[in-house]
């Protein structure tokens, strides 16, 4: 009888183990969000999402205020547009900018608020239409190499300027 009280223990404290270490792998792959606040849906277009993905967060000053919940293509402006809920705590006013950024230098990305200054402020439904699109670390190196390149071939051969 000992025993069998010994491994229903040992299960439950098994099953918890297990639970927990899910919670956390889903928690930090972004793909679960436990959030119980209300919230609102904003849009927004931009040229190139980069590795956006849906579930992304959405920060301003740090800080937390909502996340992606969908990207899809616009095929008659050719861009992404990109829905957003952010928290009814927070408003932002309609002028605000939005760009996508990255944590690190190599890490997730997620979308950074800018606030403006105008007097009203961001309902539901509205559009922002101020973006910047995601800078591709590849273009950035293909145009520095390139930029080497043009200057390598004006050079002098022998090493001194004019």
């Amino acid at each position: 009888m000992q025993r069998s009280k010994n491994d229903v223990w040992v299960g439950l404290f098994v099953l918890t183990g297990a639970a927990a270490i899910l919670f956390l792998a889903l928690q930090s792959a972004n793909l679960l969000s436990l959030s119980f606040q209300s919230t609102y849906r904003v849009t927004a277009k931009f040229d190139n999402v980069g590795g956006l993905k849906p579930k992304a967060a959405v920060r301003s000053g740090g800080v937390v205020v909502g996340r992606v919940e969908s990207i899809t293509f616009d095929d008659k402006s050719f861009q992404a547009k990109v829905a957003l809920m952010l928290e009814k705590q927070y408003s932002f006013p309609k002028d605000s900018s939005l760009k996508i950024l990255t944590s690190g230098l190599l890490g997730e990305q997620y979308i950074g608020i800018e606030a403006g200054s105008d007097d009203k402020t961001l309902v539901a439904d509205d559009t922002i239409g101020t973006t910047q699109s995601a800078v591709v670390l590849e273009n950035l190196i293909s145009q520095f190499l390139f930029n080497k390149a043009a200057d390598g071939g004006s050079a002098p051969a022998n090493g001194v300027k004019k």
